[in-house]
């Protein structure tokens, strides 16, 4: 996820949308119900070692031998823990006219269940770390802790705890291929600026499901969940496709204890995979995204930097994503 439009979101747009039969404005919250607290906790230590194997690949960059072992490594953890995988393969063209393999990978739990949820992350690494401060690193790659491994190390730590959470419809855990190969500043400014040139394993996801015919009631993507000193803020594109599903997260957010990340107030309109799941899946997803009022970046320090490694990681961000995205699901019907 690369561009970050901003506009005023009046806060009113969200707190007043109804959650199962009613929701009250979020200044003004209801007292905390313990039964529902999901006993199931998340363990951000855990996801963090996810996130360590990960970046032991090295940079999963598009084509790379580290991209294709940190796959393989995905889909045996999945399947250790119980999920049917399926590998979605194809070749897609980029800006640059590279032909680029891409892999998505799907887990499902319960693929009996008609009613099915979708979690999703990015995996691959960006190969060009053009907002590092040092110039001269520019063209080096991604280590990706953040900016992809974080996101699918929360999922396997859901996964390996999903029996116990024992969701009432089915999940699949998507891992989307290709998502931060768009076009670099050095890019011809026609191509630079176009929002298509990212987010492509999404892309062809979106219009090409893994099952014919796949619905799902929501999905949410998870992009950048671990960095130090991140907050989530409200989404512009998830408040205009999943309204009613960012007031479910936030309120789960309450619920599982992680208030303090999940932040009531508006971020800006990013383009991610959660765009072609919305306009061309059709699935109302909401995009978990941290928002940093402060810095060059409003996507942390180490965006799209050479310093996107495990050291800048915190395993209690990372549990707080967790333990949110565990109550969400626990509470369907």
């Amino acid at each position: 996820m690369k561009h970050i439009l901003y506009g005023i979101m009046s806060l009113s747009v969200l707190l007043f949308t109804a959650c199962k039969g009613q929701k009250t404005a979020v200044d003004n919250a209801p007292a905390i119900d313990s039964s529902r607290i999901c006993s199931v906790k998340f363990s951000g230590d855990s996801a963090f070692r996810f996130v360590k194997d990960q970046c032991d690949f090295g940079p999963r960059v598009p084509n790379s031998e580290a991209a294709a072992r940190c796959a393989d490594y995905i889909e045996r953890k999945f399947t250790e823990f119980g999920l049917k995988v399926t590998n979605q393969r194809t070749t897609i063209t980029a800006w640059d006219q590279k032909k680029l393999q891409c892999r998505n990978i799907i887990a499902a739990y319960k693929p009996e269940q008609p009613e099915r949820v979708v979690i999703c992350a990015h995996y691959d690494s960006r190969p060009w770390a053009d907002n590092d401060p040092d110039e001269t690193k520019r063209n080096e790659p991604v280590m990706a802790a953040n900016d992809g491994a974080s996101g699918v190390a929360v999922m396997l730590e859901v996964a390996r705890l999903i029996d116990k959470v024992s969701p009432k419809v089915g999940v699949d855990f998507i891992c989307f291929d290709l998502e931060d190969y768009g076009a670099p500043d050095w890019a011809p400014a026609e191509v630079h600026q176009r929002g298509d040139t990212w987010c492509l394993g999404s892309q062809y996801w979106s219009a090409n499901p893994h099952v014919e015919g796949y619905n799902a009631r929501y999905g949410i993507l998870l992009d950048m969940v671990g960095g130090r000193g991140s907050t989530f803020s409200h989404e512009g594109f998830s408040l205009k496709y999943a309204q009613s599903i960012v007031v479910r997260l936030w309120e789960a957010a309450v619920y599982a204890g992680a208030s303090d990340y999940f932040v009531n107030s508006p971020g800006g309109y990013i383009t991610d995979d959660h765009i072609p799941m919305n306009e061309v899946a059709m699935i109302p997803t909401v995009d978990v995204v941290p928002y940093h009022e402060e810095g060059e970046s409003n996507f942390g320090p180490t965006w799209h930097t050479t310093q996107d490694t495990p050291e800048n990681i915190d395993p209690e961000v990372l549990r707080a994503v967790g333990q949110t995205v565990i109550q969400m699901l626990s509470e369907e019907e």
